[in-house]
């Protein structure tokens, strides 16, 4: 088969199911580096690695009262470094990933992009094998570049969406490659789980046990990258602005990449409903995102439980979320992708409000509760990604979709800064947990308004048979 084909998707099923099985793996190989490392590891790590820094010669059990200086002149407590790493991140994300897309889209060779782009993070993320003592300042620098990497590569990957399946088949594919990388990260999760929380009765130092884990996140991400590196296609670029500059070197690929984005921005105007899905999703997408930064807090804190018991409730979301993006994937295909999004919010809605009056001490219902958020967890974001990639004009998909990205990861603090501030201002966990509603309620109140087939149009795509 040629490596290069025409734009779009390629008209035989075979060829398509082939490029899709390849696509479908990049989640399985990314979702490692988000569970083992993003979800799970690195925070208590890096700040135990910070604490190092802060307070050498503390005390065993004893609080520290240092702190480190990050970017060379803001003190930091270790205990709020991680956070601090992420905002940082959030802001080199949302201003790189507008330019990654402008450059993807005028790519003939997004597979290349994309690899590059995920071996550059996993890289990241194997240097973190090398942090150790007191070096916090290596982990951080390599945390923030390992989640811009991520993002940047998670644009390209989206876009993709549209060269590889009709418009009939994206809501299915789009929740099997979510699926898959459930699923994926949830295996490796597990391993790496018991080793560290095995390490003693292993004989393996427990900062050791955490240094492999998180380097057996990076060998698997850059491992499985080479599935989609070789079974995705080359298509020439369309429909964008300054092609002629496309072969005049670097200066000339990125000159013409801003101009691509400056009119990309200009005529975003033309497209009242995808920007008013893009609203729905900034406010919706936030109240998944907090519940998911915020629930081992309030399950530790309002609940009492222990940290086994924490991990535990982790495991049960990967594993359901596997089955959650699948089924929703299939309620896609009756109700159409805007109708099964709703269904899942009101779920998630539902989940909050058990989650306000759940009795302390109770697990089993906290475990029914982390089932729940499973369940819908991978629908919500799956069909999310297929439904935006309708409404997105042809040959400017990476560039919508580092907006969507960029959107997502750079107004991601709403949902954690009204949960705090309700925290402080009320003293309660309870009340903070239940502000998180009202970003599930108008999220869904905006996406009601959404006139799908009109996006669709507006576009110039082709509508999938159920809408």
């Amino acid at each position: 088969m040629s490596r290069v084909v025409p734009p779009g998707p390629q008209a035989d099923l075979a060829a398509r199911r082939h490029e899709q099985r390849g696509w479908y793996v990049y989640d399985w190989a990314n979702s490692a580096y988000v569970t083992t490392v993003g979800t799970v590891l690195v925070g208590p790590y890096l700040t135990a690695v910070a604490t190092a820094a802060a307070c050498p010669d503390l005390p065993a059990g004893a609080a520290c009262e240092g702190t480190v200086d990050l970017l060379g002149f803001i003190a930091v407590s270790p205990n709020s470094l991680v956070a601090f790493l992420i905002s940082i991140s959030t802001v080199v994300i949302a201003v790189l990933l507008p330019f990654v897309g402008a450059v993807a889209d005028r790519s003939p060779r997004r597979r290349v992009l994309l690899a590059r782009l995920a071996w550059a993070g996993a890289a990241c993320a194997a240097g973190l094998f090398l942090v150790t003592g007191d070096d916090w300042a290596l982990g951080a620098t390599l945390l923030v570049l390992g989640n811009a990497f991520l993002a940047a590569s998670l644009t390209v990957y989206d876009a993709v969406l549209v060269d590889i399946a009709t418009p009939d088949e994206r809501d299915a594919v789009s929740s099997r490659g979510w699926a898959l990388g459930y699923l994926g990260g949830f295996l490796l999760l597990v391993v790496n789980l018991g080793l560290v929380l095995g390490a003693d009765a292993l004989g393996v130092p427990d900062g050791l046990a955490v240094r492999l884990s998180l380097l057996s996140a990076a060998v698997w991400w850059a491992g499985f990258t080479v599935v989609p590196y070789l079974r995705l296609r080359d298509r020439p670029p369309t429909h964008v602005v300054g092609a002629d500059e496309a072969g005049r070197g670097l200066l000339g690929v990125a000159r013409g990449s801003v101009r691509q984005l400056v009119a990309t921005f200009r005529e975003a105007r033309r497209y009242p409903q995808t920007l008013l899905f893009l609203g729905a999703y900034v406010l919706f997408n936030d109240g998944v995102q907090t519940v998911i930064a915020v629930s081992s807090i309030y399950g530790s804190v309002e609940l009492g439980f222990a940290t086994e018991q924490l991990i535990v409730a982790i495991v049960v979301v990967q594993l359901v979320a596997f089955g959650g993006a699948l089924a929703f994937g299939r309620l896609a295909r009756r109700l159409g992708a805007k109708r099964t999004i709703l269904v899942s919010l009101a779920v998630w809605t539902v989940v909050v409000a058990a989650a306000f009056v759940l009795p302390e001490g109770r697990f089993g219902l906290f475990v029914a509760l982390a089932a729940g958020i499973g369940l819908v967890l991978g629908g919500t974001q799956a069909l999310s990604r297929s439904l935006f990639s309708q409404l997105v004009p042809f040959g400017k998909q990476a560039e919508y979709f580092s907006l969507y990205q960029a959107a997502e990861r750079g107004t991601s603090w709403f949902g954690t800064f009204t949960f705090g501030v309700v925290q402080q201002a009320t003293g309660s966990f309870r009340l903070s947990i239940l502000a998180v509603v009202v970003f599930f309620v108008v999220g869904g109140l905006l996406l009601t308004r959404v006139d799908v087939r009109r996006g669709i149009a507006d576009a110039g795509n082709e509508a999938p048979r159920v809408v």
